[in-house]
């Protein structure tokens, strides 16, 4: 006969019995197993980011051995893609930690709008101040934007040096003899959309008329740098305008024909913004790769894999952006991390821009 105690908090509780020690110590020992297994599996990271996967392989691969029980889930988005993802996916059961791009007026609008974690640590506190925004924005590399040209199909000496140089050339030449260009399609690219709007804030007119020789032969309009980069190796385009540094000194490493200008009077510099979601399932993990990306080991790395450092501290004989400064001098011209990246974001703004974008690549009667 199974016997009755009474509880210490008053009232009567049944004694469970010998069978019920034994299933309530199964169900211990069920959850003990999941605990130790989900130990013994560690995380995984979500990272959604617009970089190749090919180009941030090393990154991932040393963060990993760094940190074993964590691994990398890499979602390789093109930076429009990756924001609308976002939006769609936050608060559900499936939402990325850490979002990574280079379309830096997408990646400031999400961090202004409130979807970002504040985070501090010894490795943030290492960076420049344009590199951080309120603890929560973070410029991991810093990217010259450059011209990219087909060797075989333009004589060295016309290759352009400045953008009044490209709009000469696109301008001045016989249409038999016009290069074709590839450029951004800034309607399909978060980063496209902004490169052209800064070109635009450097020197309006130079701008529009470069927009408007684009349009005498058709210029091929792609949602990214490795599109661009296809176009000019296999000959359909000769010059690729706006064109990310990073990926463009791979592509040369690989196909000799590429060739890569900065250009003189001005060169736009981006920086890959990163932030920690507010709601990380994996927040842990999230704060150990974004420490990782920004201390001198992470940043040596990145610059060994050509998207540059922003800390001056790195390793000497690494690149850094004291040296592309050294390199570009005046013509330096860098895309702060600030307010001003949400100008063109303004539904109206950006309806005037490709409205003109749009007329200015028109095709005029002969």
């Amino acid at each position: 006969m199974k016997e009755d105690y009474h509880s210490p908090h008053g009232g009567r509780r049944r004694s469970i019995g010998a069978a019920g020690w034994l299933r309530k110590a199964r169900v211990l020992f069920a959850g003990f197993c999941c605990l130790a297994g989900s130990i013994a599996q560690g995380e995984t990271m979500v990272l959604y980011a617009a970089t190749d996967l090919q180009i941030v392989n090393p990154l991932i691969a040393d963060f990993e051995a760094l940190y074993p029980d964590i691994k990398v889930d890499y979602h390789d988005l093109n930076s429009g893609e990756l924001y609308e993802r976002f939006l769609n996916e936050f608060g559900s059961n499936r939402q990325a930690d850490v979002l990574w791009s280079s379309a830096m007026n997408l990646q400031f609008k999400l961090v202004n709008d409130g979807y970002a974690a504040q985070h501090k640590s010894a490795e943030t506190a290492a960076l420049p101040a344009w590199a951080v925004w309120k603890g929560e924005a973070f410029g991991v590399t810093f990217e010259p934007v450059v011209f990219a040209y087909n060797k075989r199909l333009i004589d060295a000496a016309d290759v352009p040096k400045t953008h009044a140089d490209l709009a000469r050339l696109l301008h001045e030449r016989p249409a038999k003899s016009r290069p074709r260009m590839a450029s951004y399609d800034p309607r399909g690219s978060g980063l496209g959309y902004l490169l052209h709007t800064q070109d635009m804030e450097a020197n309006p007119v130079s701008f529009w008329n470069l927009v408007s020789a684009f349009g005498r032969d058709g210029v091929i309009l792609e949602p990214s740098t490795a599109d661009m980069l296809d176009d000019i190796s296999n000959g359909r385009a000769v010059i690729g305008y706006n064109v990310v540094l990073s990926y463009a000194m791979n592509r040369a490493a690989a196909d000799p024909n590429v060739g890569v200008v900065l250009p003189k009077d001005y060169t736009l510099v981006l920086s890959r913004i990163a932030f920690i979601n507010r709601q990380a399932p994996h927040p842990r993990a999230a704060r150990l790769w974004m420490d990782y990306v920004l201390s001198q080991r992470g940043q040596a790395l990145l610059n060994r894999i050509g998207l540059f450092a922003v800390r001056d501290d790195v390793p000497q004989g690494d690149r850094s952006v004291a040296e592309l400064r050294r390199e570009m001098g005046k013509a330096f011209r860098p895309i702060v991390i600030s307010t001003g990246l949400l100008t063109y974001l303004d539904k109206m703004k950006r309806e005037l821009f490709l409205r003109r974008w749009d007329a200015a690549l028109a095709p005029r009667a002969p």
